[in-house]
């Protein structure tokens, strides 16, 4: 409770303090909002004007300035840009780089991926060793599919591409998968 009463002489507004759990090394600057019931660990960093909702956990990743997490949302080892706005219940894995002002929505599932600046996965979605260019629209049901039962692949989205929704995304050596 003594880092969030510090927080909050800094500028930081935490609604119910004692709901919430925010490890030492966290830095958090002003004119951000902390919800209750959340847990921000590690060596994260949340920049200014964000929004973080009920029932969020945040694990050693950064969040730039404006950022919105909705609730329920899971974050370990990821960057997210500026503007962004992620969940409700999104699952950000290590490796997740989140572009400014993209949408990762409900119950998507990123892991070591770069979601260009401007692109959406609004739901249902898992995105794992990817790299998708600016202003892409990842339809609901999406899979990407990398692991060949040998070697896993990255696929490779370019900009401005529209996945439709229930897609499966294959990338092997053998059949490049790179949209454009």
């Amino acid at each position: 409770i003594r880092k969030c009463e510090r927080l909050m002489t800094e500028g930081v507004t935490i609604f119910y303090p004692e709901t919430c759990v925010i490890d030492a090394d966290v830095e958090i600057d002003a004119d951000t909002v902390i919800e209750p019931f959340v847990q921000i660990l590690g060596r994260t960093r949340i920049g200014a004007d964000c929004r973080i909702r009920s029932y969020s956990v945040v694990r050693d990743s950064e969040i730039a300035a404006g950022v919105l997490v909705r609730p329920g949302c899971i974050l370990e080892g990821a960057l997210v840009g500026r503007n962004a706005i992620l969940g409700p219940y999104s699952h950000l894995r290590p490796e997740s780089v989140i572009g400014e002002g993209a949408h990762v929505g409900n119950f998507v599932e990123t892991k070591k991926i770069k979601l260009g600046k401007g692109s959406k996965a609004n739901h249902l979605t898992y995105l794992g060793d990817a790299e998708i260019g600016a202003g892409v629209n990842i339809g609901a049901g999406t899979i990407t599919c990398n692991y060949d039962g040998v070697n896993k692949n990255t696929t490779i989205i370019e900009d401005g591409v529209f996945v439709g929704s229930d897609t499966t995304l294959v990338r092997s050596e053998e059949h490049t998968s790179e949209l454009q």
